[in-house]
């Protein structure tokens, strides 16, 4: 199974998230857009682990004490950049114990033969992905058009807020992939102090 570990977003927030993603998504119609019930803040991807291990890592993910954390959601960007984008997505501040969770989620999960990222924790929310939707730069980058239009009509307005949110739990989610885009089903939570 396809397994991830992420912060789920409060229903308001989803709300305006989704209104915007309503208002804007025809300004970039070649790109694969977000369903808004799918939306949440990526802390970990574990990729595919037999069923069998399921178990032991809900266990290790349990045994994480950290504190609860602040989450202001606004503005947006494009990785790798904007001029060669493949993902849109939304901004986010986070107080320090965002960065401590995603490194305890890290730290419990290594010695289950789940390697470390090999970058840097940047949390964002993803909206939309390019064809080509690896974020990486890549020597051979080129400037996009997928995004262009929307890169423009967005530029004509002020930055978007979301809002802010305390999140109090995480969740070990598992995916499944199909023509339709990902499904996303809560496996286990785990609660922030």
């Amino acid at each position: 199974m396809r397994l991830f570990v992420a912060l789920d977003i409060d229903p308001a927030i989803r709300e305006r998230m989704a209104s915007f993603l309503d208002g804007v998504r025809g300004f970039a119609p070649d790109v694969r857009w977000v369903r808004a019930e799918s939306l949440h803040i990526t802390l970990k991807f574990i990729g595919e682990q037999p069923d069998r291990k399921l178990e032991t890592i809900g266990k290790a993910l349990g045994e994480i004490q950290s504190a609860a954390t602040g989450l202001n959601f606004h503005g947006y960007g494009f990785f790798p950049s904007a001029r060669s984008a493949r993902v849109f997505w939304v901004g986010l501040d986070a107080d320090d114990n965002l960065a401590k969770l995603a490194g305890l989620v890290e730290q419990a999960l290594e010695p289950l033969d789940i390697p470390r990222e090999g970058r840097a924790f940047s949390p964002h929310l993803t909206l939309a992905r390019g064809r080509s939707a690896a974020p990486q730069r890549r020597p051979d980058d080129l400037p996009s058009r997928a995004f262009q239009h929307l890169q423009e009509k967005l530029s004509a307005l002020p930055p978007p807020e979301f809002g802010t949110m305390t999140a109090r739990e995480f969740f070990l989610y598992q995916s499944k992939l199909s023509p339709a885009g990902s499904q996303y089903t809560k496996l286990q939570g785990f609660p922030l102090t």
